[in-house]
């Protein structure tokens, strides 16, 4: 009878949620710091608009194209070891079974058991034995480019869309409702983050906070600098 394994892991989700999350905190971060640096930098309204929009644009295809050529080396090197592993079943099948044996030794195992599970697991599927065991590429953490460069994008977007609310409000209030809504977008983000990761949730939301404020608050001096100099 066939093992259906019915516990839920979260380690599935790590092909899109990095993608998508690193998408969505630059989305928010680099439109908050535009419009942030380019009020202070007491740029027009028109401008400023402007520039958000085409930052929308730019920084969701640079995710996108940086997320999948990221991804496809990391699938690009997963390919090679596929086949250099392939090429090695074929070619020395004892060596390979020798192989599996040393790696259940080096785990615990006694020198008998681990060649009946080496045996075992070769007669299974050899491939996929010594991937896991020897390589460490599992299916459900194989790279997935296109995933990751579509999640890359879509949360930029989604990002950026935040920020880009305090464009309603007039050139007074731009700034601090720009800052405002971001740095609670950013909590929010953190938050979602390490839930859907499983890891504790104010500290990895405190995280995400801080270092977007610290780039705000530079962006902003830079931009008041250069509004007086230019």
């Amino acid at each position: 009878m066939a093992y259906i394994h019915t516990e839920t892991h979260r380690g599935g989700r790590a092909g899109w949620l990095r993608a998508a999350v690193l998408g969505a905190n630059d989305g928010i971060i680099s439109l908050a710091c535009l419009i942030i640096g380019m009020a202070a930098g007491h740029a027009s309204t028109s401008s400023i608009v402007l520039a958000a929009l085409a930052g929308v644009f730019a920084g969701a295809l640079s995710m996108a194209a940086g997320e999948y050529v990221s991804v496809q080396s990391q699938a690009d090197l997963e390919e090679a070891d596929i086949r250099k592993e392939t090429k090695e079943l074929a070619d020395e099948p004892a060596r390979e079974l020798l192989e599996l044996k040393g790696i259940y030794r080096a785990r615990g195992l006694s020198s008998e058991l681990a060649m009946e599970v080496a045996k075992a697991l070769t007669a299974h599927n050899a491939l996929e034995a010594h991937l896991r065991d020897e390589l460490g590429i599992v299916q459900q953490t194989r790279a997935a480019p296109i995933l990751a460069s579509l999640a890359s994008a879509l949360s930029f977007v989604l990002g950026a869309a935040l920020p880009c609310i305090s464009l309603l409000f007039t050139a007074n209030y731009l700034l601090p409702v720009a800052a405002g809504i971001s740095l609670v977008c950013l909590f929010i983000l953190g938050g979602w983050g390490a839930h859907m990761g499983g890891a504790p949730i104010i500290p990895a939301a405190n995280r995400v906070l801080i270092l977007g404020a610290i780039a705000m608050v530079i962006t902003a001096g830079a931009g008041f600098l250069l509004g007086n100099f230019i």
